[in-house]
């Protein structure tokens, strides 16, 4: 079986060659007595054409869709050249034709726009890998990764496996887990990142490390989220936060320069998280647009309309944004909804007009105030100002406004073109859950203090900034890293605040404790969600189009059938035993 060209490479510059081809018939029409096959392999797609005198004209009459052949024959010119092809121009006049295999009436046209439920692909995925668009996808991955390798074995990285069976440790999402046989009763954890394994290696003096590793979190999914995953794992010793950061910088420009040709000017704009979140309403802003958010709390705070007032009175905020576009009033009304999920109890708005002010709240202020809060959005006639008030600011207000942003940069077509980065910097190291009535990691319990914030671990822990960093491209997180503590004292302190006794830590991370007190070195690292980055790059919505064999919605391989039950020995043989069902 021999192949002397791929499909999608054969041009005019091979007119007059005899080839041979591999590939899945993408196509068959048969035209008044001249046979046409399309030809697609990974490379591309060419048409070849079987004519009554040709010796394989017979063969040609039986193939269908989807056969795997082999075609031979001269590459010639053709009459009606297809300019949305590369190989457009020529074709091959076929005088040989093998069927490699015969192929069923698959579910779904293999095409890049078939209109077909998400789930039925998932049960066929090895046929809708034939698509075109999703081959693309798994070359991009792998040319990404590439990337990644090269620039960090240039940078003295050193890739290293570490363990998928491990030991379940707090402070996440939940554990996949993994009974014992060998030791009934106990069970391994599946790992939510290589974390501590690669703040050991730091301990061991390797100082530069990699994996591009596979992860695993039993959470609930979304379109950016897979119950597994792949992360591009880095951890380096003797290198400060900022050194981190250009290093990272550098290699994310030139992931984005060589996949997407765009030059990514360095360094990064880098924005404090309270700035992001007063500014943009998230930590995870995208700066294609302006559209900025804008405190009025000093204005309105002794206004007649008692929701602003009372909402900052209770120690709250009022804040808005600014929207160069005119809406119908069942259009504002349909905003509304976009904010309501997020606690908001309602949206107040005011047009800008040539005479003033349009709005059913206007009359609830003096002239002054309505002239100042114009003036605080550098308001002009024709702009639309949109408000959002709650006594929580950081819960209510930022994020229902923040989703508004995005939601108007969406409807109004604001973002353009291009791939905007930017670092979010210094954020809280913990978060108070009022649910357990105690404080949690907000990135993770190793995440290191800022050095002047160490003392207030115990008095003031809300107010202990982390040394953490998140690299944001276009409102997406495809980053996020921090300085680790490698002294164990501040290690329990930070264990402490978030309610672990020392004898819990022991027991969970005495292993931990045990290396940083063995002479651990300054160190810290950064994760890139690898999906998320490949999924920005080949500009898909969801990161299922860009994983080769990926769960549906609800954690489900639909195509293995997988969870699925297992039979009553295996169960006995790992000591386990199914819960009757009420």
């Amino acid at each position: 079986m021999e192949r002397t060209h791929r499909c999608g490479q054969i041009g005019t510059e091979h007119i007059g060659e005899k080839v041979a081809i591999c590939g899945w018939v993408a196509n068959r029409r048969d035209l008044g007595g001249l046979i046409f096959l399309d030809v697609r392999d990974r490379w591309g797609i060419i048409q070849a054409v079987f004519k009554p005198d040709s010796p394989a004209y017979k063969s040609a009459d039986q193939v269908r869709k989807e056969y795997v052949v082999r075609v031979s024959g001269q590459v010639s010119a053709r009459e009606n050249p297809n300019p949305n092809l590369p190989t457009g121009e020529v074709e091959i006049e076929g005088s040989g034709l093998e069927v490699l295999n015969s192929a069923t009436l698959p579910p779904f046209y293999i095409t890049d726009d078939v209109k077909v439920d998400e789930n039925l692909r998932l049960r066929h995925r090895y046929l809708d890998l034939r698509r075109p668009v999703m081959q693309r996808n798994l070359v991009l991955r792998s040319q990404v990764a590439a990337v990644f390798r090269d620039f960090l074995a240039r940078e003295d990285f050193v890739e290293v496996e570490t363990p998928i069976l491990t030991r379940s440790t707090p402070e996440g999402a939940r554990d996949y887990l993994v009974p014992s046989r060998i030791n009934p009763g106990k069970f391994y954890a599946l790992p939510q990142s290589p974390q501590l394994f690669k703040q050991l290696l730091m301990v061991s003096g390797l100082e530069r490390y990699y994996q591009i590793a596979r992860c695993f979190r039993d959470e609930d999914l979304r379109a950016d989220r897979q119950p597994e995953f792949t992360q591009v794992d880095i951890e380096a010793s003797f290198l400060s936060r900022d050194e981190i950061m250009s290093m990272m910088e550098t290699l994310t420009a030139q992931v984005y320069r060589d996949i997407s040709g765009q030059d990514m000017a360095t360094p990064f704009p880098r924005l404090q998280w309270q700035q992001a979140m007063e500014k943009y309403g998230t930590d995870k802003p995208d700066l294609r647009f302006g559209m900025e958010l804008v405190d009025i709390s000093p204005i309105v705070a002794g206004s007649d309309f008692k929701v602003f007032a009372g909402a900052i009175s209770a120690g709250g905020s009022v804040r808005g944004i600014k929207v160069a576009a005119g809406f119908s009033r069942k259009e504002l009304d349909n905003l509304a909804e976009v904010v309501a999920p997020y606690g908001a109890g309602g949206l107040a708005w005011m047009a800008i007009e040539d005479g003033g002010v349009r709005s059913p709240i206007s009359r609830f202020f003096t002239e002054n105030q309505l002239d100042e809060i114009v003036r605080a959005f550098s308001a002009t006639p024709g702009d639309v100002l949109l408000f959002v008030a709650d006594k929580d600011c950081y819960g209510v207000v930022l994020p229902a406004l923040g989703a508004l942003r995005l939601h108007l940069a969406r409807q109004l077509d604001l973002a353009g073109q291009g791939f905007v980065p930017c670092w979010v910097v210094n954020f809280p190291l913990l978060d108070y859950d009022q649910e357990e009535q105690r404080f949690i990691a907000a990135h993770h319990p190793f995440t290191a203090p800022v050095a002047e914030d160490v003392d207030k671990l115990a008095t003031d822990p809300e107010s202990v900034q982390a040394q953490a960093y998140d690299l944001v491209v276009n409102g997406v997180e495809i980053a996020g890293g921090s300085i680790r503590n490698h002294s164990s004292a501040v290690q329990l302190q930070v264990l402490k605040a978030v309610g672990f006794s020392e004898e819990e830590d022991r027991e969970r991370f005495g292993f931990l404790l045990t290396a940083l007190d063995s002479g651990a070195p300054p160190h810290g690292g950064i994760a890139f969600g690898f999906d998320r980055l490949v999924a920005q790059l080949a500009g898909e919505e969801s990161i299922r189009q860009v994983i080769a064999f990926p769960k549906s919605t609800s954690a489900a391989d639909l195509m293995v059938q997988a969870p699925a039950e297992v039979d009553q020995a295996q169960l006995e043989e790992l000591h386990l035993q199914r819960l009757k069902k009420d």
